[in-house]
């Protein structure tokens, strides 16, 4: 403690030339105990994604997600934008900026260079992502875009279905369908590698 001290009133009687810095004196803190009294707001994080794109994050520095309407494994209609009309299945949803890709839907073409000299270059078809508020859920048996609602079932679950035909999303049989293709992807991975 002494030695700190000692320290200390030797970097206080420091002076710089007029030279540098328009001969201001250096202040250094003082090193007692300081109280950090609370903030009522929170100070905003923005997390870079991309140079165009932020996204906005929790204090925790987690990025927040929001709520959307269709999951993984949804027949959607397309509303607006340049592929208006066409009815997709939803494959991946992003959570922290609201769009998600569909299955053969909003194709762009991407030039891949060659990595290995004896491989060639060329040109591949990404599915791009659009704006979930952009998508409508979409009944195979009626035809028909419809609104997404929720309720409760007999037993306490809570499930989507359409508003315009009352057809359950949430059903056990659509689940069981979309485990099974994970599962089949998932082996069809493993045997390739």
């Amino acid at each position: 403690m002494a030695a700190m001290a000692a320290l200390q009133s030797s970097m206080s009687s420091l002076s710089i030339s007029s030279n540098s810095f328009l001969g201001q004196r250096l202040s250094f803190p003082s090193f007692s105990p300081v109280t950090v009294k609370p903030t009522d707001k929170p100070c905003l994080i923005v997390a870079r994604l991309k140079r165009w794109e932020r996204k906005e994050c929790k204090p925790n520095s987690l990025p927040i997600l929001h709520k959307m309407h269709v999951k993984v494994g949804d027949t959607v209609k397309v509303i607006s934008g340049r592929e208006k009309g066409k009815i997709g299945e939803i494959t991946k949803v992003f959570k922290h900026n609201s769009t998600v890709i569909i299955n053969e839907i909003n194709l762009k073409t991407k030039h891949v260079k060659k990595r290995e000299e004896d491989e060639q270059g060329q040109i591949i078809k990404i599915e791009a992502p659009i704006h979930s508020s952009n998508v409508m859920l979409y009944s195979k048996e009626k035809e028909v875009a419809s609104r997404v609602g929720h309720k409760f079932l007999d037993d306490g679950k809570r499930v989507r279905y359409l508003l315009k035909t009352g057809e359950l999303i949430d059903s056990s049989e659509n689940w069981k369908k979309l485990k099974e293709n994970k599962d089949k992807e998932k082996t069809e991975v493993a045997a390739a590698s």
